[in-house]
């Protein structure tokens, strides 16, 4: 009997779906440390993973390892190089979370605009002359530059364009055709459209050597009064260079849902700021995605222990392609 480790807190109907599979031992460590973890390997069929770090020790000690499904549609806390040279596949939950999370960069964008956090302040201090500062804008006939146009850069630009807003789009691994086709403008290098835009949505993964994407160069070549959203990782923005953007220019204000260190410090200076609106790296986590990712990732075992996983999960399907010659 195939044996399924739950590493982390899931969704209850990811257990109503496994009762269904008397075939499959099932094991729960709730939010296990990486050391936990990996000593719990020996002798486990499918991992379903959430946030604990598997490294290159759970790898080793994986002797019936057959699968490792993420919750989610990131993976930097698996040690993708270990895993797949010990033979290991890797799953992601795809589109799961792909609505949850363009929906939170789409509320960033809005509300930053429109200056909601203030205005709201401002009404909890019975301070109505903040009518009169006129510091709330609209996105109707701006222009967003998207990075990345994956399941997520796809959905934000569909919404924009329905706000009437100009989209350009930047990914290089994404063919010009495309992208015209839809409607948008292409660009292959972002930083080619820094200074045309009026807010930058982030939606590209982070560099495998964690360095920023946006430094102060970056920054410096914005337009003034722009908004910057990240729902993506924290490690694409130069922290230090994003808050003398947002006090001396040119960034208007900006909405991040991730930062580089989570929990941030308490003393970050990005922090400081009224013109920056935070969420905790929850984009992707509502209600129904949180139900819909878990349902996903523990699936993508069961496919596996069937013999009919889709590779269109696979971080990494060269193992199976391996295995297979």
């Amino acid at each position: 009997m195939p044996k399924l480790l739950l590493a982390g807190k899931f969704h209850p109907d990811t257990l109503t779906l496994l009762a269904d599979r008397p075939d499959v031992e099932v094991e729960n460590l709730v939010e296990p440390t990486e050391q936990e973890l990996a000593d719990a390997m020996p002798g486990v069929d499918g991992l379903v993973l959430r946030t604990t770090r598997f490294g290159a020790d759970a790898c080793a000690k994986s002797d019936r390892l057959k699968m490792i499904s993420r919750h989610g549609v990131g993976y930097d806390n698996v040690d993708v190089e270990a895993a797949t040279a010990h033979g290991l596949p890797l799953a992601v939950v795809g589109e799961a979370n792909s609505n949850a999370v363009c929906e939170h960069a789409f509320m960033l964008m809005l509300a930053t605009v429109k200056d909601a956090l203030p205005l709201d302040n401002a009404v909890r201090k019975a301070d109505y002359s903040r009518r009169n500062a006129m510091t709330s804008g609209e996105v109707a006939d701006k222009t967003i530059l998207i990075v990345g146009f994956g399941r997520i850069g796809t959905r934000m630009a569909r919404r924009c364009a329905a706000f009437d807003m100009k989209v350009i789009v930047a990914d290089p691994y994404v063919p010009r055709r495309v992208v015209q086709g839809l409607g948008y403008e292409y660009v292959e290098d972002f930083r080619d459209a820094l200074d045309r835009a009026d807010i930058l949505s982030m939606h590209r993964p982070g560099n495998h050597d964690g360095s920023p994407v946006m430094t102060g160069q970056e920054f410096s070549r914005m337009r003034e009064g722009a908004v910057l959203i990240n729902t993506a990782r924290g490690t694409l923005l130069d922290e230090d260079a994003l808050y003398q953007a947002l006090t001396n220019g040119p960034l208007a204000a900006a909405g991040l849902d991730v930062t580089r260190d989570e929990p941030p410090s308490p003393d970050l200076p990005l922090l400081s700021l009224d013109n920056v609106l935070l969420s905790p790296h929850i984009a992707g986590v509502t209600r129904e995605a949180f139900r819909a990712m878990g349902l996903r990732a523990v699936q993508n075992c069961l496919d596996a222990f069937d013999g009919k996983l889709d590779d269109y999960y696979l971080i990494n399907p060269e193992v199976l392609q391996r295995s297979d010659g």
